[in-house]
């Protein structure tokens, strides 16, 4: 699982440059910074909860 979660939200953040995904708060090409912010925090609470 934490090999997946990384390949799955760089593909999102690819993805969002192409043609974004139309989300609030993901409706411009810029926002996927957003994407990286949560792919970050979800990283930390796998490390967290892994035991």
């Amino acid at each position: 699982m934490s090999k997946i979660l990384p390949a799955l939200l760089i593909a999102a953040m690819l993805l969002h440059l192409i043609r974004p995904i139309g989300l609030p708060g993901l409706r411009r090409r810029a926002d996927f910074w957003k994407i990286a912010v949560v792919a970050i925090g979800l990283m930390m609470l796998t490390v967290l909860i892994r035991p």
